[in-house]
């Protein structure tokens, strides 16, 4: 069992403030947690979340979120030359 420390950015922090959840929110994922899966426990809707970037890099929706990473989810509306710098470009969303 462990935690992860998670932001939302941008308009997702507001959200994020609405549900009661800190910035940081340190939020439980037992073993780990796909990105996917947290954005569904969360109740956010897949369309609200363009990019979710763990340990400071954009990560697969796919792949497993573990305990101690620091995670971000990002909203679209990143403006384009930071898309690009931030690798958030053509990333896979499922």
């Amino acid at each position: 069992m462990g935690t992860i420390e998670l932001r939302g950015f941008a308009k997702l922090y507001h959200v994020f403030k609405e549900k009661g959840l800190g910035f940081p929110e340190y939020y439980e994922v037992n073993d780990g947690i796909t990105g996917k899966q947290l954005i569904q426990d969360l109740g956010l809707r897949p369309e609200d979340v363009e990019a979710i970037m763990v340990n400071g890099c954009v990560f697969n929706m796919k792949n497993l979120i573990k305990p101690g990473d620091r995670v971000a989810i990002l909203p679209p509306g990143t403006p384009g030359p930071y898309r690009v710098i931030l690798g958030i470009v053509n990333q896979e969303k499922e």
